[in-house]
C-alpha cells in the first residue's frame, strides 16, 4: 500500500519550505519557545513594572498614566502593546508548558491524534485569554 503524500528527508529551504505544512504541535512547540524568550528579553521591563507600581502612590501614578499618556517620544500604546506581548508570552508559555507536563505524566497523550488535539486546545485557551485581556487592557471594556 503506496502512501501519496510526498516523502521529506532533507527539506530545501528554497524550495520544500514553501510547501511544507507544519502541525499544530510544531507550532505550539515553537511559540513556547518564543514565548520564554519574549519574557526573558523583557524581564528588565517586567522589574521595572513591578516597582513603579508597589513603591508608592505617586509612582503608581506615574505609571498608569505612562500606559495612558506616553513618555517622551513613546506613545502610551506602546507600552500597551508590550505589556501585550508578555500577557500572551505568559498565557502561551502556561498553557503549553501544561500541556508538555500533561504528555509527560500520560502515555496516552502522545499519540499523534492526541497531540494534535491537546495543541489545538492550547492555542483554544490562550488566544481567548489573550484577547480578554488586550480588550481590558486598551479599555475596551
Amino acid at each position: 500500500m503506496s502512501d501519496s503524500r510526498p516523502e521529506f528527508r532533507n527539506i530545501n529551504a528554497f524550495t520544500d519550505l514553501t510547501t511544507y505544512r507544519m502541525t499544530a504541535g510544531a507550532w505550539v512547540s515553537i511559540l513556547h519557545r518564543a514565548s520564554g524568550a519574549i519574557m526573558f528579553l523583557l524581564l528588565p521591563f517586567i522589574i521595572w513594572m513591578f516597582d513603579k507600581s508597589i513603591s508608592s502612590e505617586f509612582s503608581y501614578a506615574k505609571f498608569t498614566a505612562l500606559f495612558n499618556i506616553g513618555a517622551g517620544f513613546v506613545p502610551g500604546w506602546f507600552f500597551k502593546l508590550v505589556a501585550l506581548a508578555l500577557i500572551w508570552s505568559y498565557l502561551h508559555h502556561l498553557t503549553a508548558g501544561l500541556r508538555h507536563l500533561w504528555m509527560d505524566v500520560s502515555h496516552k497523550a502522545v499519540t499523534k491524534a492526541s497531540a494534535k488535539k491537546s495543541a489545538v486546545a492550547t492555542f483554544a485557551i490562550s488566544l481567548p485569554l489573550t484577547a480578554a485581556l488586550a480588550f481590558k487592557l486598551f479599555g475596551l471594556y
